[in-house]
């Protein structure tokens, strides 16, 4: 429902749409299957895209993987 209204939102003065589109979003990607199978995808499309939408929502999974990826460059 966030997602449809963030169009109407936009219009009105000020960043008020992206706000609620991403809300929107976030809320679809935590209790949606189909939409995690839908992002997993995009990620492998768009790495950088999806690297900023995990740091964003501050998902557990992106914080392991960051943290990974700084010890495993630290040891090379």
């Amino acid at each position: 429902m966030l997602i449809i209204i963030a169009p109407i939102v936009g219009l009105l003065p000020g960043p008020g749409g992206v706000f609620v589109f991403a809300i929107g979003f976030a809320l679809m990607l935590k209790n949606s299957a189909l939409v995690r199978k839908f992002y997993a995808r995009l990620k492998t499309k768009h790495p950088k895209k999806g690297e900023w939408v995990d740091w964003a929502m501050r998902r557990k999974s992106a914080i392991r993987r960051s943290r990974r990826k700084r010890e495993n460059q630290g040891t090379d």
